[in-house]
């Protein structure tokens, strides 16, 4: 006598081939969108940090000896583009609406130079990341 259908051993094969191609196509998506939060996060960083480039940059040219005079302090965090948080970012100190932390680092402070690094970093599910950018202002009105 002939018998129809499928063995369970058959079946049990192929619901764990399934299995391991829903496992393959779930890890793909998660490890896609853990790039793509790290891209954005990233992107974002990189803009913050050109916007305290330039917030500096005004700065200086709306006074040097006022810009002189906040560069002596060494480290300032900016959760806000304005003097006043002096020493690093506390794990609480994020830029509104963001998971990143932005701090500026004077450094080398001459009578007409000032060199300023621009850090912004973040905390996620893979470590600390860092996006750090400088650059060097001076007094040019008083050449």
């Amino acid at each position: 006598m002939k018998v129809k259908g499928q063995s369970i051993f058959e079946v049990v094969i192929a619901i764990g081939v399934i299995g391991i191609i829903i496992s393959g196509v779930v890890a793909l998506a998660t490890t896609s969108i853990r790039n793509s939060t790290f891209t954005r996060n990233k992107s974002l960083a990189a803009r913050y940090a050109q916007e305290a480039v330039e917030w500096m940059r005004g700065e200086r040219d709306a006074g040097w000896v006022t810009f002189h005079t906040y560069a002596g302090t060494a480290t300032y965090c900016l959760d806000t583009l304005a003097w006043g948080n002096t020493g690093a970012c506390s794990s609480t100190e994020t830029i509104s609406g963001t998971i990143l932390s932005r701090e500026i680092t004077f450094s080398g402070v001459l009578p007409t130079q000032v060199n300023a690094a621009v850090r912004v970093s973040w905390t996620d599910s893979q470590g600390v990341h860092q996006v750090t950018t400088s650059t060097v202002l001076t007094d040019w009105k008083s050449r």
